[in-house]
């Protein structure tokens, strides 16, 4: 009987240690789950910051883009905003490039049209305004960079070059002044900034018709 439980005994031994194997694998397993998990929460993490950081960028009343850093940028010109904004560039450049054109040319025609830019666009910048400060927009008040070095290189040319710049920069200005005006007429979110936009965009296309025509005359 004792060799028998012995026997016994031994056998089980075996088959108690043969067992250990499997169950260190088993831990092992285990373990990789774990980090696995582990790396798959990270990621959701990393997620998770970059959403914030994407969703922090909110507009504003006015329909500027504020990001996460503070900054703010022109809207859509279909807001008031953005729209206001460039339609305030466009009217400040053509009216200061035509003061240089009115004062500079020698050709009667691009005077009288220089003349008629001043007039028409200090018109409606002046209902911009208005209409700025009832929506509580803050229009620019100077030229962007971009149109003052063009004046300050305009102001250092004479004869036909300078009538050359001055109509070809009139006539690339109305076409994109002409597109943001159709554009807010068309799409515009504010009932009062479209009401603007139509009323003031046959002028601009006239604007465009006539600086046109005198540009085919210099070709």
């Amino acid at each position: 009987m004792k060799r028998f439980s012995v026997s016994v005994l031994l056998s089980l031994a075996v088959l108690g240690l043969a067992g250990c194997p499997g169950n260190a694998t088993n831990s092992g397993g285990n373990t990789a789950n774990s980090r696995t998990n582990t790396a798959m929460s990270n990621a959701n993490m990393t997620n998770s910051n970059v959403a914030v950081v994407v969703n922090s960028n909110t507009a504003n009343a006015n329909g500027n883009i504020v990001d996460s850093t503070g900054n703010t940028s022109t809207g859509s010109p279909t807001t008031p905003s953005g729209f206001m904004t460039e339609a305030a560039k466009g009217g400040m450049a053509e009216i200061e490039l035509s003061k240089v054109a009115a004062s500079k040319t020698k050709n009667p025609e691009i005077k009288q049209f220089a003349q008629q830019m001043i007039a028409d666009h200090t018109r409606a910048s002046n209902e911009l305004k208005t209409l700025a400060g009832k929506k509580t927009v803050t229009l620019p008040t100077e030229m962007d960079a971009m149109h003052k070095d063009m004046a300050d290189k305009m102001s250092k040319m004479a004869g036909a070059d300078f009538d050359k710049e001055y109509v070809n920069a009139m006539v690339a200005d109305h076409e994109k002044t002409v597109n943001l005006f159709k554009t807010q007429s068309e799409s515009g979110t504010d009932a009062d900034a479209k009401a603007f936009a139509a009323k003031t965009l046959p002028t601009l296309q006239s604007h465009l018709t006539m600086i046109k025509g005198i540009q085919g005359k210099m070709k």
